[in-house]
């Protein structure tokens, strides 16, 4: 009989980077763990959540709040309201032509307001005010304004996220988001990790410029979010997610 391969790192990744590098980010109760929501939105459950995990998040985020649950496959506790499913993938870097950018400045909090700006006319996915903490982040600027923008997110051990790429769409076309990609790649691979990434699944454009440039898929995966009951208990039956 073939043994059962442990956890992979990546299939929780969250979870890994919130008992990991990020543990200095971790909020907790109980078994959840989440960052704090000026920094990410993402949160972390067990891999088989039970019935006190649910009543730890719900308690966590508060009566009728919004949750995201990245990843998660299963059903919803009774009374727990599904917004949000949109299928998404993970890549990791498979030979990626890493390099630093000559044209790239590394960006601080000084510059979160150009940030929030960028990110919300290109929506590339969450951004808040915190999140520049989270790890580096590099931009090009043009005329003395940031049109280009990509960073690091989830850090679980031995690995990096690339996350918040995104270009001014004035400015497309130019190659600047892969060479952005490529330049945060560099500083992961100079720390000894590994970059790696996620997309929604219907991002056909993006999927083709990651594999273009040396990205393997490496799992499915799905961002959901769900709604906690205004009063713990409510609702009769559990809600089946794909």
């Amino acid at each position: 009989m073939s043994a059962i391969e442990p956890p992979h790192v990546l299939d929780n990744p969250a979870l890994a980077s919130l008992t990991g590098p990020h543990a200095h980010f971790a909020e907790r109760r109980g078994r959840v763990l989440r960052y704090p929501v000026d920094v990410s939105p993402w949160l972390a459950l067990p891999d088989e959540p039970d019935a006190a995990d649910w009543a730890d998040l719900a308690a966590l985020a508060g009566p009728g709040a919004e949750v995201p649950l990245p990843g998660f496959r299963g059903e919803l506790p009774a009374g727990w309201e599904l917004t949000l499913q949109i299928e998404g993938v993970q890549f990791v870097d498979d030979g990626l032509a890493a390099a630093p950018e000559p044209e790239a400045v590394r960006l601080g909090p000084a510059d979160v307001p150009e940030i929030l700006d960028l990110i919300a006319r290109t929506q590339p996915g969450p951004f808040e005010a915190r999140t520049i903490e989270l790890g580096t982040y590099l931009g090009i600027r043009r005329g003395g304004a940031l049109i280009a923008l990509a960073g690091e997110r989830l850090h679980p051990p031995g690995w990096t996220e690339i996350s918040a790429v995104c270009t001014d769409p004035a400015f497309r076309g130019e190659g600047l988001a892969t060479r952005l990609i490529l330049a945060v790649a560099h500083g992961i691979r100079e720390r000894g990790e590994t970059p790696f990434l996620h997309t929604s699944a219907g991002n056909t454009n993006a999927i083709r410029l990651y594999e273009s440039l040396g990205f393997r898929l490496r799992r499915r995966t799905a961002f959901l979010a769900a709604r906690v009951p205004e009063r713990l208990g409510e609702g009769r039956e559990s809600v089946p997610v794909a």
